[in-house]
């Protein structure tokens, strides 16, 4: 199944990470693992864009960046990374994608910006998504299935409109939509222009945003510019302004796990931002 010792060798510190000594079954209870644990692992964050460096979508170089060099990265690396691990332990899972419309209005028809992944299992299909940022699902969700649906974290649910279907999260008392997505095949062209929008296009919320997030059990950390807050399940969320640079360093390493790079023109950023927010 794995073709090549450097494929082999990646995709068991990718296992390790996620608490794997052997490959698991592909099972839906892997899968749930799988999803719950790399959400509460690995960061969603858009440092690359900042420093206005290239983001390659080939699945070495996402490896490299996330396995090795302790970052995280957005949904074309994320969701790659994990749809190839998917694929490798025997799920049947290819890529789709999807219209963020979180922060507006849900019939919003915005631009395919969001990438994730369709599994099937034992004829019943589910979404995976491992990289949406603050609002990420932590767990599996049928795609048949339009009730509220338990995961790790919150409830979600899915609703139908002709051949495409929106995301929703509960939070709170209030049903907020997330993105839209149908089940069109995507080539790696559809990724690889979708990336180049959200790294490099001036109107992308990653040009000039900084945005963070990390799960864990029964929280979330987000970060938002200066804005830090963890986020309960059941109880008020925590919320804190940041306004210097190397406190905002000592977060992203210690709250986010990353291994920031020693890059003048993502500090520079930083302080910008930070001044700005």
């Amino acid at each position: 199944m794995l073709k090549d010792s450097s494929r082999l060798t990646h995709s068991r510190l990718y296992l390790q990470r996620l608490g794997y000594d052997t490959p698991p079954a592909p099972t839906l209870e892997t899968l749930a693992q799988l999803q719950l644990r790399h959400v509460c692992t690995f960061a969603f964050e858009n440092l690359s864009v900042l420093s206005q460096l290239p983001v390659p979508l080939d699945l070495a170089s996402i490896e490299q960046k996330v396995l090795f060099d302790g970052r995280g990265g957005y949904c074309y690396e994320l969701n790659q990374m994990f749809l190839a691990l998917l694929q490798e332990l025997g799920f049947d899972a290819r890529g789709i994608t999807g219209r963020v419309v979180i922060g507006g209005p849900p019939d919003a028809h915005t631009s395919r910006t969001h990438r994730l992944a369709l599994v099937t299992l034992a004829g019943v299909r589910y979404i995976s998504d491992v990289a949406f940022g603050g609002m990420v699902p932590s767990s599996p969700l049928q795609l048949d299935n339009l009730a509220p649906q338990a995961t790790a974290h919150e409830p979600y649910r899915l609703t139908l409109n002709d051949a495409s279907y929106t995301l929703w999260a509960q939070v709170g008392e209030e049903w907020r939509g997330l993105y839209v997505f149908d089940l069109q095949s995507q080539s790696h062209f559809d990724y690889e222009v979708g990336n180049w929008y959200v790294s490099t296009h001036p109107d992308s919320p990653f040009m000039n945003h900084l945005k963070v997030a990390l799960v864990g059990p029964g929280l979330r950390r987000t970060l938002n510019n200066g804005h830090y807050a963890i986020h309960y399940l059941g109880r008020d969320s925590e919320k804190h302004r940041i306004t210097d640079v190397d406190e905002l360093l000592a977060l992203l390493r210690e709250a986010f796990a990353l291994r920031v790079p020693d890059y003048p023109p993502l500090r520079a950023k930083l302080v910008q931002l930070l001044a700005d927010s």
